[in-house]
C-alpha cells in the first residue's frame, strides 16, 4: 500500500486515477500550514502539489518515506529540488498540460492591448461614449516579436500568423530550418526589439533571463511599442517598464505576472491606464487544471507502480545498479553540457556526443539525457527534464549525435562534446578525478583540469608573462576572490586557455575591462 498526499486542490479527473488503483491510499489535506505538513508528511510515499504549497528543506528532511513529488504544472519553484535529490526523492512536474491555456491568454492580452479594451469596457460602464479616446491598432501586417520559442511560443507564433502578423523570433536553441517551417523569421534579441510592434516573451526565469527587459532593451524599441508577459514575474523589469510607459516609449503592456506575487496596491504598474494586468491566470482555465492534474497522476502512478519514471526533473530512468555505478557520469555530464552551452556563441544547430572508456560498455543513454539535459538547462530551466530533454532538443532542430569508442587516448573514460552553431564550432570534454569528482579535461585542443562548479571565468589568451598578475590584481581590486587557477597550452608563447574558478560572480563591466588586459583574446563567464 503507497499512501499518497494531495496538499493542493487538484482536480477530480486527477483524482479518479490515483483513487482507482487499488495500492494506494489517497488523501486529499488542502490548506495546511508548513509545520502542519511537516507534522505529517512522514508517512506518505507521494507528495502532490500545485503552487500553494512550498515543499521547502525543511519539510523534505521530515519526510522519512517520501519517494516522489508531484507538481501539477510547470515551475518547480515551490519545491526544493536540491533537498530532493539529496534525499533520493523524484520530483515530476508537468510541462505539457498549460500550453494551449496560456497561449489563447496571450493572445486575449494581445487582443485587449491592440483594442484597449478593458479600459473601453471600465469607460462604457460608467456611463461615458468616448469612441474616439480608445483608438486602436490593427494586428494584420504588424511584426510580433516572441521571445522563447518553445510549446507555448509557438502555438502563440501558429495563432498571431492566422491574423496576419509578421513572426519574429529570438530563441538560441531553435534551428533556423525548423523556424522557418513554423512561419518564424529567426533573428538575434536586438534586432528583434528593434524591429517589433509588439513583444512577447515565454522563457522561464533564470539567472539569465532575469531582468533580460530592461533599461538598455527598451531604449532599442520602437517609440509606440507594445509589450506582453505571461510567463514569470521578473523577465521585464518592472520600473524600467514604467519609466518607459511615463516617457512614452512603450505605449502599452499587458501582465499576467509580477516580480513579487501578488504585487504591492502601491505599485505603479497598477495605476497607469495603459497597463494591463490579470492575476497570474494563464494557467486558469479548467481544461488546464484538468490537463495538469491527469499528467502529474499518471506520472505518480507509473512510478509507484515500477512501470517507468516520466517527466523526472531530477532522475534518470535507469536499472538502479547501474545508477550506481553510472551517477557520478550523470553529475559530471550534465555539468559537462551546461558548461558546453554558456561557451558558444550562436545559434544551436548540432550536438556530437562521444562516450570514450570503460563505461562505454555499458547503457550510457542517461550521459547523454543528463549532458542534454544540463546543455538546455541555463535556458529552458525547470521546463526540461532527464526524460524530455532529448525530444525537447530534437523538436527545436538541434541534431544529435551519439557515438562511443572502446579506448579514451589519455583518460580512463572521457565524455566529448562537440557544439556546432551558426557561428562556430567548439570541442570539450570530461572526466572523474582519482576522487571521481567531475572534471573539465579539454577545451577544443587544449588540456585542462578544471572543477565545474560555481563561478568559472574562461579566458583565451596569449601565453605571454603578465597574464596572471594583471587577472589576479584586477579580481582583488574589485574583491573577488580567486577559488583556483588551472591553464593549457599547446606551444610556448602561443594561444593558451586559463580557466579560473571564483568565489562570487563577476559584473558585464568587469569582464569589459578583462577584455582590455594585454595579451587577452576572449573571456567568457560560466555559471554551473
Amino acid at each position: 500500500m503507497f499512501k499518497i498526499l494531495v496538499s493542493d486542490s487538484l482536480s477530480e479527473e486527477g483524482l479518479k486515477i490515483l483513487n482507482e488503483v487499488k495500492e494506494f491510499q489517497v488523501d486529499v489535506k488542502t490548506g495546511m500550514k508548513p509545520e502542519e505538513l511537516k507534522a505529517v508528511i512522514k508517512d506518505y510515499d507521494a507528495l502532490l502539489v500545485r503552487s500553494a504549497t512550498k515543499a521547502t528543506k525543511e519539510i523534505i528532511q521530515a519526510a522519512d518515506n517520501l519517494k516522489v513529488i508531484g507538481r501539477a504544472g510547470v515551475g518547480l519553484d515551490n519545491v526544493d529540488l536540491a533537498a530532493a535529490t539529496e534525499r533520493g526523492i523524484v520530483v515530476m512536474n508537468a510541462p505539457a498540460g498549460n500550453t494551449i491555456s496560456t497561449c489563447e491568454h496571450t493572445m486575449s492580452m494581445l487582443l485587449s492591448l491592440a483594442r484597449s479594451i478593458p479600459q473601453a469596457n471600465a469607460s462604457t460602464k460608467k456611463g461615458e461614449w468616448k469612441r474616439s479616446k480608445f483608438m486602436g491598432m490593427e494586428l494584420y501586417k504588424k511584426t510580433l516579436g516572441i521571445i522563447g520559442l518553445g510549446r507555448i511560443g509557438r502555438e502563440v507564433a501558429r495563432r498571431a500568423a492566422s491574423f496576419g502578423m509578421k513572426i519574429k523570433g529570438y530563441d538560441p536553441f531553435l534551428s533556423r530550418d525548423l523556424a522557418n517551417t513554423l512561419g518564424i523569421e529567426v533573428v538575434e534579441l536586438d534586432d528583434l526589439l528593434k524591429e517589433a510592434d509588439f513583444i512577447t516573451v515565454h522563457v522561464p526565469l533564470t539567472d539569465d533571463t532575469n531582468h533580460m527587459i530592461s533599461d538598455k532593451q527598451f531604449a532599442l524599441m520602437k517609440k509606440g511599442v507594445r509589450v506582453l508577459n505571461c510567463a514569470r514575474g521578473g523577465i521585464i523589469d518592472e520600473q524600467a517598464l514604467i519609466k518607459a510607459v511615463k516617457e512614452g516609449k512603450v505605449a502599452g503592456a499587458a501582465l499576467d505576472v509580477f516580480e513579487t506575487e501578488p504585487p504591492d496596491p502601491a505599485n505603479e504598474l497598477l495605476k497607469l491606464d495603459t497597463v494591463i494586468v490579470t492575476c497570474h491566470l494563464g494557467a486558469s482555465t479548467e481544461e488546464a487544471q484538468v490537463n495538469v492534474a491527469i499528467e502529474i497522476a499518471e506520472c505518480a502512478k507509473d512510478f509507484l507502480l515500477g512501470k517507468g519514471i516520466r517527466n523526472a526533473a531530477n532522475y534518470p530512468n535507469i536499472d538502479p545498479e547501474l545508477y550506481k555505478i553510472l551517477q557520478p557520469y550523470i553529475v559530471m555530464a550534465e555539468k559537462l553540457g551546461s558548461f558546453g552551452a554558456q561557451m558558444i556563441e550562436g545559434r544551436l544547430e548540432e550536438v556530437e556526443i562521444q562516450i570514450s572508456g570503460d563505461i562505454a560498455k555499458y547503457n550510457t543513454t542517461s550521459l547523454s539525457m543528463a549532458l542534454v539535459r544540463g546543455m538546455l538547462m541555463p535556458v529552458l530551466k525547470e521546463a526540461v527534464n532527464y526524460i524530455n530533454a532529448m525530444p525537447l532538443a530534437r523538436s527545436r532542430g538541434i541534431q544529435i549525435k551519439e557515438t562511443k569508442v572502446g579506448a579514451a587516448p589519455d583518460f580512463v573514460n572521457l565524455v566529448t562534446l562537440t557544439l556546432k552553431t551558426d557561428k562556430e564550432t567548439r570541442t570539450c570534454a570530461a572526466t572523474l578525478s582519482p576522487k571521481r569528482e567531475p572534471r573539465i579535461a579539454k577545451i577544443d585542443d587544449f588540456y585542462v583540469e578544471a572543477a565545474p562548479e560555481g563561478y568559472l571565468l574562461v579566458m583565451k589568451n596569449w601565453d605571454k608573462p603578465g597574464i596572471i598578475g594583471n587577472v589576479g590584481t584586477l579580481m582583488g581590486q574589485n574583491k573577488i576572490n580567486i577559488a583556483a587557477m588551472v591553464f593549457g597550452r599547446k606551444i610556448q608563447g602561443d594561444i593558451a586557455v586559463s580557466i579560473l574558478n571564483v568565489d562570487s560572480p563577476i559584473s558585464p563591466e568587469l569582464i569589459e575591462k578583462l577584455k582590455k588586459i594585454e595579451n587577452i583574446l576572449a573571456v567568457r563567464l560560466v555559471k554551473l
